[in-house]
């Protein structure tokens, strides 16, 4: 089932932008910076074809789906051509939704973790910030066979107790670097235009794959990025040749 706009949900939303803009106590790394370190020791060509050190690339991303508006979402990203990751929902979403996570998997896009139920990481007991993790990873390599390497942190939130249990859980930390708040308006023109005001060159674009103003959004975001030059990808065609660092807080 979908999740609607609770005051919870909306607080949690509304959190998001804060936790981003406040003093973090952990290192980030830019994609570029994972790049042109990787191509000191490497000359592999990056993923799928798509080699973001030449090209000028943006990475699409979804968080807290799957849902009953994922599968037009794929239907947009099939006719365009694009590649998004999906960071999903354990409990009520990936569970409820498994034909749905085999298809975003089938047709190319890149399946990443964003926790079973959507707790704070850094709030909870370190066993329990685990378990968050871990069901997920579980749940998804169940229904595929794949399991993600990528991790998206509810609200954004982590610390260095959160990147020891993602070291050793084996996933990547991805953050952001452009939000269209989604969260707060079903106007489909109003989420496409504080895209496309924020984007730059290595962004990482966040939306939701939950709402019903995203998807009907998409084909002009996709049309525009084309237009600007952008090439879309997922995250890890962003970060290649380099292979995301478990552990690590990757951000634009």
């Amino acid at each position: 089932m979908v999740r609607r706009r609770t005051a919870p949900a909306l607080a949690m939303a509304a959190a998001m932008a804060l936790s981003l803009g406040g003093c973090a106590s952990y290192e980030t790394t830019a994609p570029r910076a994972a790049r042109d370190r990787a191509s000191a020791v490497s000359q592999d060509t990056a993923v799928q074809g798509v080699d973001c050190r030449k090209a000028t690339c943006v990475a699409l991303t979804f968080d807290a789906g799957p849902s009953e508006y994922t599968p037009g979402l794929l239907d947009i990203l099939k006719r365009e051509n694009a590649h998004a990751t999906f960071f999903m929902l354990g409990k009520n979403h990936v569970v409820e939704h498994p034909d749905t996570v085999r298809r975003i998997v089938a047709e190319g896009h890149e399946p990443a973790n964003h926790t079973w139920t959507h707790r704070i990481l850094t709030e909870i007991p370190s066993a329990e910030a685990r378990a968050e993790i871990s069901r997920t990873q579980d749940a998804v390599e169940r229904i595929t066979g794949r399991r993600p390497v990528l991790m998206r942190p509810p609200q954004g939130r982590t610390d260095d107790e959160v990147s020891r249990i993602c070291a050793e859980l084996g996933v990547a930390q991805v953050l952001w670097s452009v939000t269209a708040k989604d969260y707060d308006t079903d106007d489909s023109a109003l989420i496409q235009q504080r895209v496309l005001d924020q984007v730059r060159r290595d962004g990482i674009i966040l939306l939701h794959d939950i709402y019903p103003g995203t998807v009907p959004a998409v084909p002009g975001i996709l049309a525009e990025l084309h237009r600007r030059g952008y090439t879309v990808v997922t995250v890890s065609q962003l970060l290649a040749p380099a292979a995301p660092e478990p552990g690590r807080v990757y951000r634009p």
